[in-house]
């Protein structure tokens, strides 16, 4: 790690993964405790960046598993052994790691992927089509997710593939409870918390305080608020004045995420 990171200049070329992971790292403060789900190289690549930079004393449970891992790089599963093998402490994934899970105390913030999010972020990875027994695609299915969003965590989504496909205006199934309709209803049913940013490919948005809609935070360099809106579903929020440009990452991320994080391309898959 560069001692200078902090005066590190911002990066001319990088790939959209990079961006997203730099976007993502920043999210994560030294005091907060976070975990990840399934396929989730770009997230664990975002907490190693946050402990290697600004944030050495994020606690992290990474898979459910392992408290606190060493990870050496990025391995090839972020749902096996190889990721937390040099952990302080394994959880047993299927019983005590809900006990934690359970606590608004413990493991505030969970990184997630999802098929489908609409603009209250719900998110949808079971089904795609009006019929859930008969749909015109089945997905992987929510692995905890419905779980994690309705047990008061403060969510961030990530999407490769910003288009009105991905970003609906209403998905069609919920397996995963965001701000459901908007404005107080989930605070009503007793959840805390909910989605609080969204990364994709071409943007970041985050949400309305009062009425709980998608609005668009910045547009990544080169990509305009036009673009934008036609790539989805729904209308997005904007806020008032002109949208900035997401920051790029540094000179130096871009080092610790190509030599020490993940020299082996993971976040590409």
């Amino acid at each position: 790690m560069s001692a200078d990171w902090q005066n590190s200049p911002p990066a001319d070329e990088y790939s959209i993964e990079e961006l997203i992971i730099s976007v993502l790292a920043e999210q994560f403060r030294n005091d907060d405790q976070a975990t990840n789900g399934m396929g989730s190289f770009i997230p664990v690549a975002a907490f190693m960046l946050a402990r290697m930079t600004h944030a050495p004393d994020l606690i992290w449970l990474a898979g459910t598993v392992g408290l606190e891992p060493r990870p050496k790089r990025i391995p090839a599963s972020t749902l096996e052994a190889p990721l937390w093998k040099d952990s302080i402490m394994y959880i047993e994934q299927y019983g005590d790691a809900w006990h934690y899970l359970f606590s608004d105390r413990w493991i505030e913030k969970f990184c997630v992927g999802a098929a489908q999010l609409d603009q209250f972020g719900n998110a949808n990875n079971s089904v795609i089509g009006a019929d859930y027994h008969a749909p015109k695609v089945r997905l992987p299915g929510t692995a905890g997710l419905a779980d994690l969003c309705s047990l008061g965590k403060k969510l961030y989504y990530w999407n490769l593939n910003h288009s009105p496909k991905s970003l609906v205006e209403k998905v069609d199934f919920i397996s995963g409870a965001g701000y459901l309709d908007g404005h107080d209803t989930r605070d009503k049913l007793g959840l805390k918390n909910g989605p609080q940013l969204v990364v994709t490919n071409l943007a970041v948005m985050d949400f309305h305080k009062e009425s709980k809609r998608m609005q668009l935070k910045s547009v990544h360099p080169g990509i305009s608020v036009d673009e934008v809106q036609a790539a989805t579903g729904f209308e997005l929020l904007l806020p008032q004045g002109t949208v900035p440009e997401t920051a790029r990452p540094t000179e130096a991320q871009l080092g610790m995420i190509r030599e020490d994080i993940d020299p082996d391309g993971m976040r590409n898959k």
